[in-house]
């Protein structure tokens, strides 16, 4: 990945190119920034740089046979350790390389994915991902390989926090002790949940949200999103490159939720209780990824109504439609109501994806905003 297909971040790139040009590369660095901020693309982009054979002063040249390689995450001296779990496929001790295929590809087609959309690839069901003792071992191993092509072996770790008591100090001791010429790049979003004494340890880069100039700039030209819409997006987004994605790709699903979202309210406000069950009928024939994808919605209009009606439009992410519909709607959702609503919420979305009966969830949701509407 080569730093202009990063979007935004000019001077955080800057920095990273500096430190080559100067011959100052941390050992241990830190690529510290929120989902969907580039954080693991700036690291890749970063990795490839300093390997490339033919650097082009503001960039990698992109076509280097080091570039190739680590342009398919194929590169013998690029390492890779990120969260995983068993799945049906790896029953026992699962560590990175199990996984590394799924990785190099859903990387490839967006390295600004997220955790929930990993756990979904490696299908690990509802168990967490986690970086293990067993992890720490295959660490070793690799640090031991001699590097075979670059003048450095390169570590990247995503998501560093996910890092069990074991791992964390084992890779501690690796920083600590680092083997020549060998990089570590973590890249995290919550540093408060990884272990103070690697935080001493590596130099920290601070990666902001993607400006909106950027983040529009880049749905126009690379997706080939209108105006009017990448408007939207940007603003919906809020810095997120894979929640634009997200938007982007979407097409008119969201359209479809808010009109359930404004069905479900209305009938439910006005107790039409056999319109409900019609309405239940209807969105139990759409399958659960897209129930819980209504679920989702729901749950982010109900927040922005909330910010909505506590006159915080400052921090009010809405369409022009939502808009539109969000202005009279948001008196209802208020300090009275908004915590049980997002429980119900919530509640539905956990049992949609314990496979529980959908018609008994959409009815249970449905019956009790009848009541908490109206508070």
């Amino acid at each position: 990945m080569q730093f202009k297909e990063v979007v935004g971040h000019p001077k955080i790139k800057e920095q990273l190119i500096y430190t080559v040009e100067e011959n100052r590369i941390s050992h241990a660095q830190l690529f510290l920034g929120p989902e969907g901020s580039g954080n693991l693309a700036l690291a890749i982009a970063y990795a490839q740089y300093i390997a490339c054979t033919n650097k082009q002063g503001n960039d990698s040249c992109g076509v280097c046979p080091s570039c190739q390689k680590f342009k398919k995450l194929i590169h013998p001296d690029l390492h890779f350790v990120f969260p995983v779990n068993t799945s049906k496929t790896i029953k026992k001790n699962p560590v990175s390389d199990d996984y590394i295929t799924q990785w190099r590809t859903a990387l490839i087609e967006n390295p600004y994915i997220n955790q929930d959309k990993w756990y979904e690839i490696i299908e690990i069901e509802n168990k967490q991902g986690v970086i293990s003792k067993n992890e720490s071992y295959e660490i070793l191993r690799k640090l031991n390989l001699k590097t075979f092509e670059s003048e450095y072996k390169f570590m990247i770790i995503w998501l560093p926090e996910k890092m069990n008591t074991y791992a964390a100090n084992k890779l501690l001791k690796f920083i600590e002790e680092p083997p020549e010429k060998t990089l570590f790049f973590l890249v995290s979003e919550n540093s408060e949940q990884i272990i103070p004494t690697i935080l001493s340890r590596t130099q920290l880069i601070k990666i902001p949200k993607i400006d909106n100039d950027s983040l529009y700039s880049a749905l126009c030209d690379r997706l080939g999103v209108k105006p009017d819409k990448a408007l939207d997006i940007t603003h919906l987004a809020n810095g997120n490159y894979f929640e634009a994605l997200n938007l982007a790709h979407a097409g008119d699903e969201d359209y479809e939720n808010l009109e359930r979202f404004k069905s479900l309210m209305r009938l439910a406000y006005s107790q039409k209780i056999v319109e409900i069950i019609d309405w239940v009928d209807e969105i139990a024939r759409i399958g659960r990824e897209k129930q819980k994808g209504f679920l989702t919605y729901s749950l982010r209009l109900l927040r922005e109504n909330f910010m909505l009606n506590l006159k915080r439009k400052e921090i009010v992410y809405l369409t022009q439609k939502e808009y539109i519909f969000s202005e009279n709607f948001s008196q209802f959702i208020h300090q009275g109501n908004v915590r049980k609503l997002y429980e119900v919420f919530n509640r539905a979305y956990a049992d949609i994806g314990m496979n529980a009966y959908n018609k008994i969830v959409f009815l249970d949701v449905a019956l009790k905003i009848v009541k908490l509407i109206r508070k």
